[in-house]
């Protein structure tokens, strides 16, 4: 199939978390190529803050490396800009002349530094806080110089600020408001944090408006316009950020504070979306990360074509990144006529705690000196938790320092910016065997963006490891009571003893009990027909042959299904079934959602005849197999070609049947996007679209209904036909027993699936060991299954 390319414009946080969600959701769709005016690979600029404080290494700020672009096949420009956008013939042109096709489209360009334009702003040792290189240049202005100004009293201000205090620099910190952070903090806890910070060194010049910059070729000083001046040999300013709309401007794109999108990413121009800092959503610009990644997510799904809900917009919450100091602030803090807060300020400990609540529902929070119910608090926030019957100041009432984990239930968010819960780390620990932070961090993410959940998930590590913790003790299931050992376990020993009955297995590996049970016993005899498939298992279906095959029934009859591949038929085979079931007094025909009829009510003695009558395949779905593919002809709905489907389906049930499988496994083929055979609620679906057969996996259509994930869309027939017998053949010998395919994709992941299937050679030695299992089932037959 031939790949749409698809260009991204930055190579940011926001942009590339997209495509990581891309690659998960279809890596074979895109040829993606990447464009990033900085000369480096994909890496945190949340965490230069702490760069410059000594808590993290430059080199480890990186997110992607080079190496996980040659991976996944992205072509990556760093050190070159886009510089105009074509979107009539779908062409971006950058400054090195390069003219770059697309079919699709991604704006990432992020934002940048705000600059005074201050008199002098032109002078040596006058930088912003945004990139590597100014993170850098504060390090080596450091080796020689010591008196550092940073304009800005707001988040990045403050964190630069004591970067340059670790860094030995005399710091004073310029501010045009009477107090600190005044967009995240009320005025008791800025004024309790600016005491906290002149502890650690940091000066305030706060109500000041600079009038010029000081100095010859380099800074020496600030002027301000009451006349004040301080001394100065590097300048920082950090006054904030504006997106960069330059060039969706400049290129014909709606632009108002940001590129403006709708719910799904998308721009004012077709096949052009935006994601992250330079984007616009509601009226609402937004520069933390949590925002950003979930507005990826949705542009991930929308531009993969698949179904998904729109961004809503985040609640937004903040985290002072200082050593030393817990500021936190979440939702709308400051109350109104409409609003009303609790407040609790504690002078001899130092903490202040304020909530602000709305009919009955907390909107918004302060905590300063104590945050260990910042995530609490949160997921309350987030959650529109209705309080009313909660005593108000009891919410306050945390469970201590070093304990609020253990407070939380399993399934609240431990990192916010990557939405992972408390469980999937305590399952991270003792499934993966995760003990730091940075393995965590490897594992689920968590900590691994703007980094304010690392002492919470050290924390939690702690809680985890210690003789307190009695919660989700995660072990390895055993197969079942008869023995001690895993499914994997005990498959292991039959490979490696070569044992080749289900009493030898049970004698071997010392079962508890000698005849087993209902659980292992078929386990043991599906696990053995999948390490030698010449071994013979008895089914509860009377079946020799495909033209010999019938089913018990509760009653003590038996039922034959005629095999009608794809649900069709012809005028011969409908008479000979028509005059058997006259023949031998059969009362009831059933026709069920696979297109097929049932001969009921047929006894034992009954069936040679029967089968010799007939004369034609008899389906044989009983038990853990692939099932009879479900088919909708459908012309009521609409008149669409229908054929390409009915051949589609008939063709795998051709090659499928028989095959013994973990559990079952039922298939869907629809013609079109109206989807009447419920494809995407199969262990495996197919939809035919304009551009190809979408294929789905992992689906389900029990009493809890699960939707299947696409696996990628397939060009051809042909390209359907080896996929699927590649994805039901790696789940046969990769699936436990009785393992569905949604649980099975859940735990080895469809990236993973996906990986071992897009691999040609693999996906051919998978085929070919299905023809090998098939043939051994079927028979030798003229023409090859695949």
């Amino acid at each position: 199939m031939k790949k749409q390319k698809l260009v991204m414009v930055g190579n940011g946080m926001a942009g590339v978390r997209c495509l990581e969600e891309i690659l998960k959701t279809d890596s074979e769709m895109f040829e993606i190529t990447v464009v990033g005016s900085e000369p480096h690979p994909n890496y945190n600029r949340i965490l230069l803050s702490s760069v410059l404080q000594g808590t993290t290494k430059l080199e480890e700020i990186t997110i992607n490396d080079f190496k996980w672009y040659e991976q996944h096949q992205i072509q990556l420009f760093t050190g070159e800009t886009v510089v105009a956008i074509d979107h009539k013939s779908q062409i971006v042109m950058t400054d090195k002349g390069r003219g770059l096709y697309y079919d699709r489209l991604i704006l990432a360009t992020g934002s940048v530094p705000f600059v005074l334009p201050l008199p002098g702003v032109e002078k040596e040792g006058v930088i912003s806080f945004r990139t590597i290189e100014d993170c850098q240049k504060m390090q080596e202005t450091a080796k020689n110089h010591k008196k550092a100004v940073v304009i800005g009293g707001g988040l990045l201000g403050l964190e630069a600020a004591r970067g340059l205090l670790h860094l030995g620099m005399e710091v004073h910190v310029v501010h045009i408001s009477s107090f600190l952070m005044e967009r995240q903090l009320d005025e008791t806890a800025a004024k309790m944090l600016q005491v906290e910070l002149e502890k650690q060194g940091m000066k305030f010049l706060l109500e000041k408006q600079t009038e010029e910059i000081l100095g010859n070729k380099r800074i020496e000083g600030l002027r301000f316009t009451d006349g004040t001046s301080v001394e100065a040999d590097l300048l920082v300013m950090a006054v904030g950020v504006r997106p960069n709309v330059h060039l969706a401007k400049e290129s014909g794109l709606t632009v108002n504070r940001a590129i403006v999108v709708n719910d799904f990413l998308e721009t004012s121009i077709t096949n052009i979306f935006a994601v992250g800092e330079c984007v616009e959503h509601r009226g609402m610009v937004y520069g933390l990360v949590k925002p950003l990644y979930e507005q990826a997510v949705v542009l991930a799904k929308r531009i993969c074509g698949v179904d998904g809900q729109g961004y809503e917009g985040t609640v937004l919450a903040t985290q002072l990144k200082i050593s030393g100091v817990d500021v936190f602030s979440i939702g709308a803090f400051q109350e109104d006529s409409a609003s009303k807060s609790i407040k609790i300020h504690d002078e001899v400990e130092g903490t202040y705690k304020r909530l602000v609540f709305q009919e009955d529902k907390i909107i918004g929070a302060v905590l300063f000196g104590d945050t260990s119910d910042r995530t609490k608090l949160q997921n309350m926030i987030l959650k529109k938790q209705d309080v009313s019957e909660i005593e108000k100041v009891t919410i306050f009432q945390s469970s201590g320092s070093g304990t609020a984990v253990t407070s939380m239930a399993a399934t609240e968010i431990i990192c916010n910016c990557n939405g992972v819960s408390k469980g999937t780390i305590i399952e991270a620990v003792q499934i993966h065997g995760c003990s730091t932070v940075d393995d965590v961090k490897a594992c689920t993410k968590a900590s691994g963006s703007c980094g304010g959940c690392k002492p919470l998930v050290s924390e939690l590590l702690a809680y985890i490891h210690s003789d307190e913790f009695d919660e989700m003790k995660i072990e390895k299931p055993t197969m079942c009571n008869c023995t001690s050992l895993t499914e994997d376990e005990v498959v292991h020993e039959m490979q490696v003893q070569n044992l080749s009955s289900v009493n030898e297995v049970m004698q071997a590996l010392n079962w508890k009990h000698k005849e087993g049970c209902s659980k292992c016993v078929p386990a043991l005899t599906y696990y053995l027909s999948m390490i030698n498939p010449e071994y013979e298992n008895v089914q509860e279906t009377l079946f020799v042959n495909e033209k010999m095959n019938a089913t018990l029934q509760k009653d003590g009859t038996y039922f034959v299904v005629p095999q009608m591949y794809g649900g069709m038929t012809n005028p011969h085979e409908l008479r000979k079934i028509a005059n058997v079931a006259d023949k031998y007094g059969v009362s009831e025909l059933a026709i069920t959602s696979e297109q097929r009829i049932h001969l009921m009510g047929l006894t034992k003695d009954e069936l040679p005849k029967v089968w010799n009558d007939l004369n034609m395949p008899l389906s044989a779905t009983y038990g853990n197999r692939v099932q009879n593919v479900k088919t909708c002809i459908g012309e009521h709905i609409c008149q669409c070609d229908k054929r390409k489907a009915l051949q589609l389906s008939a063709t795998l049930e051709k090659k499928l049947e028989y095959l013994i499988t973990p559990y079952r496994v039922k298939i869907g083929v629809s013609a079109c996007l109206h989807n009447g055979a419920g494809s995407t609620t199969k262990d495996i679906g197919i939809i035919g679209t304009k551009r190809g057969w979408e294929i789905y996996v992992g689906g389900s259509s029990g009493r809890s209904v699960k939707a299947g994930q696409l696996f990628t869309v397939a060009e051809t027939e042909e390209e359907v036909v080896h996929f699927i017998g590649g994805l039901v053949q790696y789940y046969r010998e990769t699936a436990n027993y009785s393992e569905r395919t949604w649980e099975w994709v859940d735990r080895v992941s469809l990236l993973h699936v996906r990986e071992v299937l897009f691999d040609f050679e693999l996906r051919q030695q998978l085929l070919e060991r299905l023809e090998e299992d098939c043939l051994m089932m079927k028979g030798p037959k003229d023409v090859p299954i695949f």
